[in-house]
């Protein structure tokens, strides 16, 4: 593919003659290899989308005060000019584009409209409100002069744009300025007098935001700030990279547990997976801002008892589940539909819907009766996890008590079924043992869903070395998780750590062989890597580390549609 150079909107200011923009802005873009266009004030919402879908980066510009009573606040007397056409849409955009993984700089009244957009708060008037403030932060000297210096977080984002100085001399125009960065921002600079002047992610994303105004220097030959235009730029180039693989290929997350969330209300679950709901983290607006197609939603049951009676509930509860994927997704079916093969899910991307695959999470929901497996086939499951935490009457599980030994003999019956009727093994949760049997008595490759790397996270349930090579030899696949206690011993798991897992599997097993199974609605979800509005971070991490467009193309759905597929065709054997 060839790149197209990034498309960078920029916010115009208003003045007496409408929509206006200090040539700096455009400049600095252009010089930093962008293409620049003015987003001109105006709250026509959907054109503003329409504009996101197509914007790489953004740069939400300087101007005056932002309106306090938007951010439900009475204004100060010491209050500026505010400017109602830009507030409102500046404010959704930095929203809706946050939503959607966009590179965002943020310059001046920019990264105050960042801050209180995600959850920040914005001084009024620093020398009335800033506790301490006593430079002189609105200087009548040369707009491209400087003025003041800032002191940069040791190891920050911003530090690494500009050539990891620890001090940076700026100009500044401003009398507001951001008092509290919210959960989503961090400071990255401060004033002598403790202002903040600089603010980028606690998430591993692409934002950054500065009170000072880099774009002046340009206009005066100075290069000495184009750095944040460059770093813009070159997240714009990945950011589209993202994009036209996620438009080019079929991106699937292998497991989620969003049924879990399900009340016996249909009416609410319809709303809560058709609209933007803060309750799950998979829903339709969520793959749709993460440029996800497809997600395996499971119907999951907890190890209870093993008796008849609760056989028989268990059965009926995972029928339940399926049922409520079912209603969701036809009372949604104008932007979602069901899958079960590729080719399903390019028919529902060629007219631009959504792909629900089904499975089950846990064999404890055909209790000892074989028969149900081909029931839940014709239900549409694409695969059933054999055991959770804790042992079955299939198989061992990696946090059982090693009842059978691996596998147990209606367990290779279980198998053995399973193949008939191509419904793919998943041996996520299951002893080492069970997994080995199962690879061995499988006449098709395996998966696991929802699995990481022992080497890097000692927990049981994840996969060691071994298993992945036996696996990949098999032509089986792992899905990593973003699941934060198989990630990291500390529980402090980001995005970064998800991908470090990735690139251990891809080592050991080869980019054709590994996936991702984010076990969202399972407690699955770190920073970064959050919700399905957050898949296309994942990819674009991918790409900083160098992966390819076609290794991601595998990684990020092919593979595991592969196994689908070879499951299906070997059904007959």
């Amino acid at each position: 593919m060839k790149h197209h150079s990034p498309l960078i909107g920029i916010t115009g200011n208003f003045g007496e003659k409408g929509c206006e923009l200090a040539e700096g802005y455009y400049l600095s873009v252009l010089k930093a290899g962008g293409t620049p266009i003015v987003i001109p004030p105006h709250y026509d919402k959907e054109a503003l989308l329409a504009l996101l879908d197509d914007l790489d980066g953004i740069v939400f510009s300087g101007g005056g005060d932002i309106n306090p009573l938007l951010l439900g606040e009475e204004p100060l007397p010491q209050l500026h000019s505010v400017c109602p056409k830009r507030d409102e849409p500046e404010l959704f955009l930095a929203r809706e584009a946050f939503h959607r993984q966009i590179p965002i700089l943020g310059i001046c009244r920019g990264i105050q409209v960042m801050a209180a957009a995600l959850g920040g708060k914005v001084y009024q008037d620093i020398y009335v409100q800033g506790e301490g403030a006593k430079l002189k932060h609105s200087q009548d000297m040369p707009r491209y002069a400087t003025s003041h210096s800032v002191t940069i977080e040791e190891g920050s984002l911003l530090q690494s744009t500009y050539g990891n100085k620890q001090t940076l001399a700026v100009n500044s125009f401003h009398h507001q300025a951001v008092s509290d960065p919210g959960p989503h921002l961090k400071v990255s600079a401060w004033s002598a007098d403790g202002i903040i002047e600089a603010v980028e992610s606690t998430e591993h994303k692409s934002l950054l935001g500065v009170q000072w105004h880099p774009e002046c220097f340009i206009l005066n030959n100075d290069e000495s700030h184009m750095s944040v235009f460059r770093w813009l730029v070159s997240e714009a180039r990945t950011f589209s990279q993202a994009k036209h693989i996620h438009n080019t290929s079929i991106i699937l997350d292998s497991h989620c547990d969003t049924p879990m969330f399900f009340t016996d209300n249909s009416k609410e679950n319809i709303q809560m997976f058709g609209t933007r709901s803060d309750k799950v983290l998979v829903n339709l607006p969520k793959m749709e801002e993460g440029r996800l197609d497809a997600s395996i939603m499971v119907a999951y049951l907890p190890q209870g008892e093993r008796t008849p009676e609760a056989y028989k509930a268990a059965t009926e509860k995972a029928d339940q589940l399926l049922t409520q994927i079912d209603v969701i997704v036809q009372a949604n079916n104008a932007r979602v539909g069901f899958a079960e093969t590729r080719e399903d899910i390019l028919r529902l991307k060629a007219q631009g819907k959504k792909a629900i695959l089904r499975g089950i999470e846990n064999g404890y929901a055909i209790g000892k009766d074989l028969s149900l497996l081909e029931y839940f086939k014709k239900r549409g499951i694409v695969y059933m996890t054999l055991c959770h935490n804790g042992d079955n009457d299939i198989c061992d599980s990696a946090k059982g008590n090693a009842e059978h030994g691996g596998l147990s003999d209606f367990g290779r019956e279980v198998v053995a079924e399973m193949n008939r009727l191509g419904i793919l093994v998943d041996m996520s949760h299951a002893s080492e043992k069970s997994f080995y049997d199962a690879l061995e008595l499988s006449k098709v490759p395996i998966v696991c869903s929802h699995s990481s790397a022992r080497a890097l996270c000692d927990h049981p349930r994840n996969l060691t070395d071994d298993q992945m090579r036996a696996l990949a030899k098999a032509d089986g696949v792992a899905q990593i998780t973003a699941y934060n206690g198989f990630l990291r011993t500390d529980g402090q798991a980001s995005i970064i750590d998800a991908v470090e897992h990735l690139c251990h599997a891809a080592k050991i097993m080869g980019v054709e062989h590994v996936g991702l199974g984010t076990d969202f609605d399972g407690d699955g979800g770190v920073p970064g890597l959050a919700d399905a509005s957050e898949i296309i971070n994942f990819t674009c991490h991918l790409l900083r580390r160098q992966f390819s467009e076609e290794d991601i193309r595998l990684i990020m759905g092919g593979n595991f549609l592969r196994a689908i597929e070879m499951c299906n065709n070997g059904k007959a054997l």
